[in-house]
């Protein structure tokens, strides 16, 4: 009855529904040309870069400044300031660094780790692992067991554009590593929970196994491969994301307004002419001199023959708005860094006049990409580490087990010694921190537990801070069940002093 009433109160007050639109968007590349992109990116090389775009012709490349060709006669030198590059080694830089120690809940755990760890070159590897992931969006690290390579498992770190993420209900099942084999072949390992299979592909056809390459099966609750991402990716459900998402044609307008200013200084070259008859000339031939390149380069001109006429040097310099174009390269700058990095953590200082203070205010947005990194590697490095940890179990033919790790970070920005030493002071002198809190906040992680126990009691007993012991009562009973408080005499331990 409702669905009809509606129906003839529509149709009486002559209401029209909306019909439906249907928009049909055209994808021009899937995510292994997408990273394929960004490592050219990231390569930093101006000739990769025009051929990409000149040879891909996706659309509205012909309009970017990679992608344009010049008209004949009127070339302009492209130039590429490599700031994709610089930006990720930059943000390696400052997170790597700061990884302390894991902290493990067993000693045995954390030796079997460290012989692991030594092993691979866990360092170099995790350098390789955070620059593709920035690069490219995401990756995936393999565990593979093989007794005649290492008596460990070895740890391979495989970049997004050669895995596939296979999940169910939100939640991951397989991962595939497409493995370059012989004669073109493509190896696809399926890792899995409790099983590792192999197929061979050739030009999208499969192939039987070589003898070599052997299936693996194992207990349901390992996995030999662990994913690694920081973002989400918005436009491929399941991957991650590249710190270069939506910033590639911010990247295209830099070096644009960059090639635009150096074009205009190299045609705004000093220009000077020379009158002929001021020429030096060859005394065999009687020849005018021709300029030297290098030192002296001049432009000859006809001599003024007019009545009252003077010949002279003249030298024009066409005027450059070097304002103008510091303007363009500032705002093609500042999209470009925007939400990823701040400009003093690259070294770069737009304005000048910044103190240490403004500097480090401005270190902000570098603080929040940072804080996305450590979190990626603190969720998803222990699980790797539990992997491998199972792994060497698998290979012992031991029952694995639970791992717990830790894996801390210091901080990054901080205050000078200088500034911290006032502020701590000031809270000192306030009577709101004791002495332990001073120096725990002073010194950080450059001391260990011991080493600022030792600082704190040489700093009570410069200061004259003793602790007193109280002194202990102990409770007996009386004859008649009443308590009986008897003090402990001096020699007594925690005892004090009673008249005889």
């Amino acid at each position: 009855m409702t669905d009809k009433f509606k129906k003839g109160l529509q149709n009486w007050l002559q209401i029209q529904p909306v019909s439906p639109y249907h928009v049909s968007i055209q994808s021009f590349m899937d995510f292994e040309t997408a990273a394929i992109r960004n490592r050219i990116w990231y390569r930093a090389d101006g000739n990769e870069l025009e051929q990409l775009y000149q040879q891909c012709r996706m659309l509205n490349d012909a309009q970017k400044f990679w992608g344009a060709k010049p008209t004949a006669g009127m070339e302009i030198r492209k130039i590429h300031t490599g700031l994709p590059g610089l930006i990720v080694k930059m943000l390696s830089a400052i997170v790597l660094p700061d990884m302390n120690a894991f902290e493990f809940d067993s000693d045995i755990q954390k030796n079997l780790w460290e012989e692991i760890e030594s092993e691979n070159h866990f360092e170099a590897l995790m350098d390789t692992c955070l620059k593709d992931t920035l690069v490219v969006g995401d990756g995936a690290f393999r565990i593979v067991l093989d007794p005649a390579e290492s008596e460990h498992p070895i740890i391979e770190w495989v970049p997004g554009e050669r895995v596939e993420f296979v999940y169910r209900y939100g939640r991951l099942k397989e991962v595939i590593f497409k493995i370059p084999w012989d004669k073109g072949d493509v190896l696809h390992a399926h890792y899995g929970r409790g099983y590792i299979r192999h197929k061979l592909y050739r030009n999208e056809q499969e192939y039987p196994l070589p003898k070599e390459v052997q299936d693996w099966t194992f207990d349901e609750s390992l996995m030999m491969a662990v994913p690694f991402k920081i973002y989400e990716n918005a436009k491929y459900e399941g991957r991650g994301s590249s710190i270069y998402y939506g910033k590639l044609d911010s990247f295209d307008a830099l070096d644009e307004a960059w090639s635009q200013w150096m074009d205009a200084l190299r045609a705004g070259r000093s220009k000077t002419y020379v009158p002929e008859s001021f020429i030096p000339r060859d005394p065999n031939s009687g020849l005018l001199l021709k300029p030297n390149a290098f030192d002296n380069r001049f432009i000859a001109g006809a001599d003024d023959i007019s009545e009252g006429a003077k010949n002279a040097i003249t030298v024009t310099q066409p005027n450059i708005p070097h304002d103008s174009y510091m303007a363009s390269y500032i705002t093609a700058l500042d999209l470009c860094l925007q939400g990823i990095i701040s400009p003093s953590t690259l070294g770069i200082d737009t304005k000048k006049l910044d103190n240490a203070e403004a500097q480090r205010e401005k270190e902000k947005t570098t603080l929040y990409t940072r804080a996305s990194i450590v979190k990626a590697i603190q969720e998803q490095v222990p699980k790797l580490i539990q992997q491998c940890i199972n792994a060497e179990k698998v290979l012992r033919g031991e029952s694995i087990e639970e791992v717990k790790v830790d894996i801390p970070f210091g901080e990054y920005a901080n205050p000078s010694f200088e500034a911290a030493v006032q502020t701590i002071a000031q809270a000192r002198q306030s009577g709101i921190m004791s002495i332990e809190r001073c120096v725990d906040e002073l010194y950080g992680d450059t001391m260990d537990s011991s080493e600022k126990e030792e600082e704190v009691a040489r700093l009570k007993e410069e200061q004259g801070i003793s602790s007193v012991e109280e002194p202990d009562f102990s409770v007996e009973e009386g004859i008649d069940g009443s308590p009986n408080i008897k003090p402990q005499l001096q020699n007594e331990p925690g005892g004090i002093q009673a008249d005889a």
